[in-house]
């Protein structure tokens, strides 16, 4: 009902944009250098080689909007940046604001509305904590990426992208994810240490660079086509920002039709320089203007949701709990791929999972049917403990002291009764990845029951590494419809398959539950995550841990 209340809203919207907006601006005018231009691709073909000699090297100046991009919409990427810079209720109503001026917006034009956007989303906005760009924007981008004019601008030659987006929001994506060679965009500026939320002029970014060192990277421009030096070819794409650098340098500019752009396809994730396998930020879907609209109209609904399934997790036995839960939309499924019967599998004590939220250690325990369960934590929130209906506890990073305290949750000779829930991750990873398995857990001596979790969500991401982790668990609980997949698998014999201890057999158990999943194994730690995401290396003070809210990620083995 939400979606086709928003659809029939917008599709309003654009039927008043479309009989008002020749009132209120003109069509961009044609480049002067207009016998440059070229309609591609022709009928056989989808991208069209330039025309150069073996002698010639080929610079691509490359439209990031509307060129490299399949989308011809900027709103969702200052969405993001307005939802996930100003922090918490800032945030929201940042967010708010920019869906309001949506319909105005459609009405500026291409490059005004760039403008209008940046003000709304940057302005006020520290600039030393402004890591979006490198952070969070990249999957957002990634996605719309074409692999045709990826194919034809980047791959085999040197690419300098241009764009009417600030600098800090495309160029790391561009960089470390395309490898594109050079990036031509306005910054924003600055005062005090905080975005002022206007953009620099296109005549202010020529000046400020040399872009005859951008474009040929130290070697000579071919101007007049024989063969000799660079010759530049352009894509084209939306707005009339930068112009002036099609016109000048560009042999030719190939333009795409549209019908050439009904059949471009998103570049692959194979194809990106490197792996995105960290990402941050609450927002979990695409934020158009209808998805935006219909989150703001699920928020009065979701916040009493959260409420209510938090106290049916508090209050019920999980015999009780599951089903209501289960009703009020947060689905779960248990997949026994193990030789032995659920029973003998759930009768193990120490259950080894990935880590994908919070709440890992409770629904291993709601699939196990296992009320005696612990979760061994690193400095999770005060309220995240309290809210836990198993049993907590902290790690100190002590390597002597964690053994024994988990040692002392264990059904072993000589330890206390009930078992163990442990992350060797020691952080969550969103994107189909593992991270390196601490092999702390196999100095227990207890048989090990891997436990494979898949996790997916729809609005709102439950974990951030640079937010405040006190509102992961509203976020997650928030979300319309949250999905966990529990697989147990076969279990590992300390001294069996893999190895007698230690990393051996932790290998054994990261190969066996990526294998389970799909996923892909790396021996990336959660001090790699921080150093991206946050610039930091994701410690925690022992001597604070116990008094800080703003602290690190989740349930770990440590």
């Amino acid at each position: 009902m939400t979606k086709v209340f928003t659809k029939s809203l917008l599709m309003y919207f654009n039927k008043i944009v479309r009989s008002l907006r020749p009132l209120v601006h003109s069509p961009p005018p044609q480049p002067a250098a207009a016998d440059n231009i070229v309609r591609w691709p022709s009928d056989d073909e989808l991208l069209p080689a330039p025309d150069t000699t073996t002698t010639s090297v080929v610079t691509t100046v490359c439209k990031v909007e509307g060129g490299l991009l399949m989308s011809p919409s900027t709103f969702p990427y200052f969405m993001l940046v307005a939802l996930e810079a100003g922090g918490g209720g800032g945030g929201l109503l940042r967010g708010l604001l920019l869906l309001l001026l949506y319909p105005a917006l459609r009405l500026l034009g291409h490059d005004r509305a760039i403008r209008v956007m940046a003000m709304v989303s940057f302005a006020g906005v520290r600039k030393d904590g402004f890591r979006l760009g490198s952070s969070t924007l990249p999957r957002l981008l990634l996605e719309d990426v074409s692999a045709e004019v990826f194919e034809a601008a980047v791959r085999r030659r040197r690419c300098v992208c241009v764009s009417g987006m600030p600098r800090e929001m495309v160029e790391p994506f561009l960089r470390e994810y395309l490898g594109v060679d050079a990036v031509v965009a306005p910054e924003v500026r600055t005062f005090g240490g905080y975005y002022l939320g206007l953009m620099e002029s296109d005549g202010e970014v020529l000046r400020r660079l040399d872009m005859e060192e951008v474009i040929g990277g130290g070697e000579k421009e071919d101007t007049c086509g024989d063969g000799d030096g660079r010759v530049v070819v352009g894509i084209g794409g939306r707005g009339r920002s930068f112009s002036r650098i099609f016109q000048k340098y560009c042999k030719e500019v190939y333009v795409a039709t549209k019908s050439a752009r009904r059949r471009w396809r998103p570049l692959h994730p194979r194809r990106y320089a490197k792996p995105l396998i960290f990402h941050d930020g609450r927002t979990a879907f695409r934020p158009t203007a209808a998805a935006t609209l219909a989150m703001f109209m699920w928020l009065p609904l979701g916040a009493p949701l959260a409420i209510l399934r938090t106290a049916v997790f508090l209050l019920l036995p999980f015999s009780i709990s599951v089903p209501l839960l289960a009703a009020l939309g947060m689905h779960s499924r248990r997949i026994s791929s193990s030789s032995l019967p659920p029973a003998a599998a759930a009768a193990h004590n120490l259950f080894v999972c990935n880590h994908r939220s919070l709440v890992d250690p409770l629904y291993v325990s709601a699939a196990t049917g296992r009320t005696d369960l612990s979760a061994a934590t690193y400095s999770i929130s005060r309220l995240s403990e309290i809210l836990a209906p198993i049993r907590t506890f902290r790690l100190t990073r002590d390597r002597a002291t964690d053994r024994a305290a988990m040692q002392a949750h264990l059904s072993l000779p000589g330890g206390g009764g009930g078992g163990l829930v442990v992350c060797p991750e020691g952080t969550t990873c969103r994107e189909p990845f593992l991270l390196r398995f601490s092999p702390l857990f196999t100095e227990l001596g207890a048989d090990v029951q891997p436990v494979a979790l898949h996790s997916a969500v729809s609005m709102f991401h439950g974990t951030t590494a640079g937010g405040r982790k006190l509102l992961d668990p509203l976020y997650l609980l928030m979300n319309p419809t949250p999905a966990y997949v529990v697989q147990l698998l076969d279990p590992v014999a300390v001294g069996g398959e893999g190895g007698g201890g230690g990393p051996e057999l932790a290998n054994e158990v990261q190969r066996r539950i990526a294998e389970a999943l799909g996923y892909t194994r790396t021996a990336l730690t959660r001090r790699d995550k921080y150093l991206a995401l946050t610039g930091n290396d994701g410690g925690v003070d022992r001597r604070r841990v116990a008094g800080r809210h703003h602290h690190q990620e989740g349930v770990l083995n440590g």
